[in-house]
């Protein structure tokens, strides 16, 4: 989770960084812009990877469990 932290991170500063740039901003007011937008990016992209891997948890399970029935031997009806 701190990788997709991270990640997230970084992209979320460079496009408040390129989005300030275009406006013609000065530094200041970029480096603000950018560092908010790093900070809310990092948040989304973490809350994006626990939903990610819970799913990918979830149906290495349900597969798991589907292949563990057709294994066992289904009792016999007479």
């Amino acid at each position: 989770m701190k990788l997709m932290m991270l990640v997230g991170g970084l992209i979320g500063f460079v496009i408040g960084l390129v989005f300030g740039l275009l406006q013609g901003s000065p530094w200041p007011s970029v480096l603000w812009r950018a560092s908010v937008a790093a900070c809310v990016a990092g948040w989304l992209m973490r809350w994006w990877g626990g939903v990610w891997v819970n799913s990918i948890t979830q149906v290495y399970r349900e597969r798991l469990e589907q292949s563990l029935q057709a294994k066992s031997p289904s009792p016999e009806k007479n």
